[in-house]
């Protein structure tokens, strides 16, 4: 059999802390759990990560694998077995989990000596990524997501989507994630939110941001203008004058919660083609009126 490197596979350092080890087995777990996962080859790899986090999250066990690392091993060493006089059988894993070899010649079978576990073990919660379209994460809604679980089916869930949630904010289902060990109850499903990008809004912080298209008419001698927001549409009065970048406020147009955001609107002059002679005449007579202006002085 081959020796296995853990460090390498969690992609941590050996000296590594119990946080930083626990911060990279989320992260691989969420991109590579097969319920959720899109990556190639992705129920191996999150086997792997998973052998390689029971090994190195216990003190004890932790310990006793560096020691024997530190022998000279590396990920792909032909191994023998631990030397004479190894003993370091625990309970370890969830049920249905499928260590390899070496973990096992060096930890026991699954649940340790006699396979029995002394008590009930909740399971493992899963880490998984939802993105939302953006006016369903302001006013609220329920988001369809797809799990494929290890045999290859596949579960739907309705998950409810606060009004008002913010990105990288999470949703926990409880009793959705790996399965508990001699009638532990079921881990959680927490899903971390995420925005689908909108083609109109964008949200910075608790502020959502739009572009406003507008004539240069309206620009130069103000006008009221029709302005979509993510709670339907309002007038705004644009003064005269306005330059195109301009930025105007709509207070509390923005993201809801105790203190709501607003919404920053930013002018966009767009300026009409000279299709026509009579049109192209229009635009050098302006030009004539305004010869002692120069927006570049």
């Amino acid at each position: 059999m081959e020796f296995k490197d853990y460090y390498e596979t969690l992609g941590v350092k050996p000296d590594a802390s119990e946080a930083e080890i626990k911060a990279a087995y989320r992260r691989l777990a969420r991109k590579y759990h097969p319920d959720v996962s899109k990556e190639t080859a992705a129920e191996d790899r999150f086997k792997a990560v998973n052998e390689a986090y029971e090994a190195l999250r216990e003190p004890d066990r932790r310990k006793a694998y560096d020691q024997l690392r530190a022998g000279g091993y590396r990920g792909g060493d032909a191994f023998r077995g631990p030397p004479p006089g190894w003993q370091h059988s625990q309970e370890f894993g969830e049920e249905g989990a499928d260590f390899s070899d070496f973990f096992e010649s060096l930890f026991g079978a699954r649940g340790g000596a006699g396979g029995r576990r002394s008590s009930p073990r909740t399971g493992r919660d899963i880490h998984a990524q939802i993105a939302v379209d953006l006016r369903t994460a302001w006013q609220g809604g329920r988001e369809r997501i797809a799990l494929r679980d290890g045999g290859g089916g596949e579960r739907t869930l309705e998950v409810k989507i606060p009004a008002g949630i913010m990105p990288g904010q999470q949703i926990r289902l409880a009793g959705q994630g790996s399965p508990g060990l001699q009638g532990g109850k079921s881990g959680d499903l927490i899903l971390e939110v995420g925005l689908r990008e909108d083609p109109r809004f964008r949200l910075e912080g608790r502020d959502v941001h739009l572009n406003l298209p507008i004539t240069p008419w309206e620009a130069a001698l103000g006008a009221s203008v029709t302005v979509p927001t993510l709670g339907g549409n309002v007038e705004l009065r644009i003064p005269a004058g306005s330059d195109s970048g301009r930025r105007m406020r709509l207070r509390e147009r923005g993201w809801p919660g105790k203190t709501p955001g607003d919404q920053i609107v930013t002018l966009v002059v767009h300026t009409p083609k000279a299709h026509s002679t009579e049109q192209r005449g229009l635009y050098e007579a302006l030009a004539h009126a305004y010869a002692d202006f120069d927006p570049r002085q």
